[in-house]
């Protein structure tokens, strides 16, 4: 009887309920990918699959697994702080749509400053932090003032800030292609330190204090949601703003700011892809980049929960790195992005996960009770009769 307790208060319990329903759209999610990949071709279907879940696994050898993997943990820090802007804004009942205008704006100006004005990383870290910001408080005002809605400025924004980028940067590009100078030859001040972590990646330089700023990152903002009054003032302005501004909270000060904060976790995770040199920006480039919007898998599918969103940006990154592996000769790379959209939209069923979960709890616990109170009418009914006799 007890087993069978902690059994469903565990079914219960929150935390739980949180991570058997992202398992269950991951598995949704891949058996989806697996069948369209039978239709594409049948025949190796489940070895594109299995390289997909696998990726850096399915390299040959140990240093060319650690090297791979270390480019997947890179891309994964950009992603993560997305991820948590989006997270953050989300927990205040915002949704933060503009984190790839915000992602561009730490771009711009954290390169620019790289580049134009040869500053240390850490100065070009807090420029791309305070442009995202700037960019995300601009829609926070919009949304405090003139009731627009942070989803249709967010857009916006991001066009906006996509064409701004290419222009500002164009100044810094290389004569010979639309991409930007490498920090590496530019300024070499300006990139991230490995701190030797690149040491354990088979000396992959990609591999930076990026990382664990990223892991800290979401660690800060699990602390100011979740144990501080200024979190709760936020969280409480996000639930009705009303309420909070009747309980003499200052409810559009508090939209601005956490709006500014999403802009600047994701202007910190441009500047956490650019500054290591893992790439260039193309000035050519004519479309908004996808790691914010990816940011948003990463979100629901970690829970909403910052501690979640960890381990669900480094999933979502994993499988788009192991969709680049597989025979495009056969199958398109883009399955892994197929694959990320159908959990992405699996997610918007969690709530009605949990609630089927738990009506089936209650309806065992019901059915037990009728049982035991049948029983108990039983051994009454037995007993008034033997009394009869």
């Amino acid at each position: 009887m007890n087993e069978k307790a902690e059994k469903k208060s565990l079914l219960k319990n929150p935390s739980f309920q949180a991570i058997l329903t992202s398992l269950i759209c991951i598995a949704l999610g891949l058996l989806i990918g697996y069948i369209v990949l039978l239709i594409i071709n049948p025949v190796g279907a489940g070895e594109a699959i299995k390289t997909i879940l696998l990726n850096f696994l399915s390299r040959s050898s140990h240093p060319a697994r650690m090297k791979a993997l270390g480019n997947t943990l890179a891309k994964t820090a950009p992603l993560l702080m997305c991820a948590l802007s989006i997270c953050f804004c989300y927990k205040v009942g915002l949704f933060n749509i503009g984190a790839a205008g915000q992602y561009e704006a730490g771009a711009c100006f954290g390169l620019y400053a790289a580049l134009a004005w040869h500053m240390p990383w850490f100065v070009c870290l807090l420029i791309a932090a305070l442009a995202g910001a700037v960019v995300g408080a601009i829609s926070g005002a919009l949304k405090a003032y003139r009731n627009v809605n942070e989803v249709i400025s967010g857009i916006m924004l991001n066009w906006i800030l996509l064409y701004l980028t290419n222009m500002m940067l164009n100044k810094v590009k290389d004569p010979a292609s639309p991409y930007t100078l490498k920090l590496a030859s530019a300024n070499k001040a300006a990139l991230i330190p490995t701190a030797g972590l690149n040491a354990m990646f088979s000396n992959n330089k990609t591999v930076t204090l990026a990382i664990p700023l990223a892991i800290l990152f979401a660690i800060l903002i699990w602390v100011i949601l979740s144990k501080t009054k200024f979190g709760y003032e936020l969280k409480a302005t996000g639930y009705n703003k009303e309420a909070a501004m009747y309980a003499g909270m200052k409810e559009k000060q508090n939209i601005i700011v956490t709006l500014a904060i999403g802009g600047a976790l994701a202007g910190i995770g441009a500047a956490f892809l650019f500054l290591t040199g893992y790439q260039e920006w193309s000035t050519t480039q004519t479309s908004v980049p996808g790691m914010g919007f990816n940011g948003i898998a990463a979100t629901f599918l970690g829970g909403l929960h910052p501690i979640g969103t960890i381990f669900a940006s480094f999933f979502i990154q994993s499988i788009t790195d192991g969709g680049a592996l597989i025979n495009k000769s056969v199958y398109p790379s883009q399955i892994s992005d197929l694959i990320s959209s159908i959990i992405i939209y699996l997610c918007g069923f969690v709530l009605f996960f949990k609630f089927a979960l738990n009506n089936w709890i209650d309806r065992g616990s019901k059915k037990k009770e009728v049982s035991k109170v049948t029983g108990k009418e039983i051994k009454a009914d037995d007993a008034s009769k033997g009394g009869d006799k």
